[in-house]
């Protein structure tokens, strides 16, 4: 797991993310051998954990880890007194990874532990003051003993790491809980007499006792308890830990020098005060009573309170970003490339005609785009949204349950699905289909229909379709037929069930299945479908395996692995990996470059090695195929009349 797939963002009042748009020039640079680099989508990072302090010299300070493509890059510091900025760049490689869990320590340090590394930055000497490798990977959850040692629960694994302050010794115990599916520890807790709990989710929820002195762990709960969630663990001032494996308000338990006493219902808690939760974590008060009310990475300005004098000052900062992911893109009916990113979750809109950008808030993060007629659709994480775009009019943000937003929000399918890969603009004009994989700790994803005509969705489970399989790609066949390419992917955090991943047709109609199988051994993924002018359907199957299907026939009739020649292709979690030209033209992304496969003979051409790797797809405009890696937008010439 790496940080482009976290459960949530910091959506939190007083981190404003600006509904308004911001323009920029794009700029776009000539690479060579037909490419060009049109720029940064949302040049932008994310806040993964931010809090209030003070310095060495008594001044307050904030204090953010930063978060962009390339993961979590640096802290920030602001000083509110002099108004003065400092980024401090991670003594390790960030990986990919970033914070999911972060703690401000009693003696004003600040932790977290992502990519395999622990870490601690003193904002006293303004400086990172140790890090330390670890078993992988990165925090779910963190806490500070009464012993004030700091201690850290890994995800996916259960790794367990502490850290004493007063005497620098770290420890790490390695993993020390076993599940076939990959835990989140969310909520981690030490009782008075150093017994360490972590309640674990999320396809089934357990409670965890760690005793430091043997570095082994317990279970604290009966297995017949256990439910699909996320278990809790909560740290009383009496010095006991109070949680649950089970929600409700009838299965309680005081858990204490590594021993469970149920207590039936929830009790009246006091926690002890504790600065540190996941990646949201925004702790706004100052030591001297000031306050953050508004922390604005996109706008860059933080606001200061005194609640005893109400006034307050704004303070501009700076710091740097090579911009969040971008999840994928496509062109709109306005001529415009249009896409999301993530994290901070944006909307973009390129314009090739003028080399302008143009970035707004976007309502969730767009894992899939597609066009219909005069309209942009786009699937989104979380809660498998779908959000209805019409570029000629007046863009007004998307507020769930209003109708006069553009973006208008059309449905929602959580936790059916959770998070988009397939959006199919049936060419009837008025249908969408939404498909993906479902919550956390769930397994087998739904397929949801939207008829623009009727304003009506219809979910159909994953128990109607291929029990316990998510649907990973889609496309329309004659006859009001569709054929689906399943994942045996569980939901994030899941348990996989499935043992082979399998292509199907389906009656839209009806929403019955005609037809399914596995027909290919040991594939976990149908990565793609495309039809082709012909009838024919091109698909991929794991990234490398390019197939051409007969539908009439139910049949493979030509396979390739492209694994030892051309390699992967492109991959994000809405792919467009195919890219038809307006000629009937078939092109492919590959992380190498792009491809083109001949329809009599099915052959792939490399047409050219592009200069970056290829990551989200793809569309063809005017001759150019758009396409992403990382952060940034490019383009190759397909066509000798393209414009540049």
């Amino acid at each position: 797991m790496r940080c482009m797939w976290p459960k949530r963002t910091g959506w939190l009042t007083g981190f404003v993310l600006a509904a308004v748009a911001t323009a920029a020039m794009g700029a776009s640079d000539d690479l060579g051998n037909g490419f060009r680099h049109h720029g940064v989508a949302t040049p932008t990072s994310n806040h993964r954990g931010t809090v209030a302090t003070v310095d060495g010299d008594g001044h307050n300070v904030v204090l953010s880890w930063l978060f962009d493509h390339r993961g979590g890059y640096a802290l920030l510091l602001i000083d509110t007194d002099t108004g003065k900025s400092q980024e401090y760049p991670v003594p390790f490689p960030p990986g990919g990874d970033c914070p999911f869990s972060s703690i401000l320590s009693s003696r004003n340090k600040f932790y977290t532990h992502y990519n395999s590394y622990f870490v601690e930055f003193d904002p006293v000497q303004r400086a990172f003051t140790i890090h330390h490798a670890t078993a992988p990977q990165m925090a779910m959850g963190m806490t500070e003993g009464d012993d004030g040692v700091i201690w850290s629960v890994t995800y996916p694994n259960s790794g367990v790491v502490s850290f004493n302050p007063a005497t620098r010794e770290f420890k790490d115990y390695g993993h020390v809980h076993k599940e076939s599916w990959q835990q989140y520890q969310r909520f981690v807790a030490a009782d008075d007499a150093g017994w360490i709990y972590f309640g674990i989710g999320n396809t089934l929820g357990h409670v965890i006792g760690f005793d430091p002195k043997t570095g082994e762990a317990k279970p604290m709960v009966p297995e017949s308890e256990r439910d699909h969630g996320q278990a809790r663990v909560l740290r009383d001032v009496n010095g006991k830990v109070y949680g649950f494996a089970r929600g409700g308000d009838n299965h309680w338990y005081e858990f204490y020098r590594g021993e469970a006493t149920k207590i039936g219902e929830r009790p009246d808690l006091k926690l002890k005060p504790i600065i540190t939760s996941n990646q949201d974590l925004f702790h706004r008060e100052f030591p001297d009573g000031k306050r953050i009310t508004r922390f604005d990475l996109v706008d860059k300005v933080v606001t200061i309170e005194d609640p005893t004098t109400k006034q307050s000052k704004s303070i501009a900062f700076t710091y740097t970003s090579e911009g969040a992911h971008l999840m994928g893109l496509a062109a709109a009916p306005d001529g415009t490339i249009c896409g999301g990113t993530a994290f901070p979750m944006r909307f973009f809109s390129y314009n090739p005609k003028t080399d302008t950008w143009i970035n707004r808030a976007a309502y969730g993060q767009w894992n899939t785009v597609v066009r219909q007629g005069d309209r942009f659709f786009a699937g989104g994480y979380g809660g498998g949204i779908l959000l209805e775009w019409d570029p000629a009019a007046e863009w007004v943000p998307t507020q769930k349950g209003r109708t006069d937003c553009n973006p208008a929000y059309l449905a929602d399918s959580h936790p059916s699905i959770n998070r988009p890969h397939a959006l199919l603009a049936h060419p009837d004009g008025k249908t969408l289909v939404l498909a993906g994989t479902p919550g956390y700790g769930y397994t087998g994803g739904g397929v949801l229909f939207w008829d623009r005509q009727s304003r009506k969705a219809t979910l159909v489970e994953h128990t109607a379709i291929l029990p316990e399989h998510s649907t990973m790609s889609l496309v329309a066949l004659p006859g009001g037929k569709l054929l689906g390419g399943s994942t045996t992917a569980p939901g994030t955090g899941g348990a996989i069930k499935a043992t082979l991943a399998e292509l199907y047709i389906m009656d839209m109609a009806t929403k019955k299945l005609e037809w399914h199988k596995p027909v290919f051994p040991g594939v976990q993924s149908y990565s793609a479908l495309w039809m082709a002018p012909d009838g024919r359907v091109y698909g991929v199957a794991d990234w490398q395996r390019f197939f051409v299907f007969d539908p009439a026939r139910r049949e493979v009739i030509h396979e390739q692995d492209t694994g030892e020649t051309l390699g992967r292709t492109n991959s994000q979690q809405g792919p467009r990996i195919f890219v038809p030209g307006p000629k009937g033209e078939m092109y492919m992304l590959f992380q190498k470059g792009i491809a083109q496969v001949d329809p009599a003979t099915f052959k792939i051409t490399l047409l050219a090695e592009s200069p970056v790797p290829i990551g989200p797809g793809g569309d063809y405009y005017e001759g150019r195929i758009y396409f992403a890696s990382g952060s940034h937008l490019y383009s190759y010439a397909v066509d000798a009349q393209a414009k540049p």
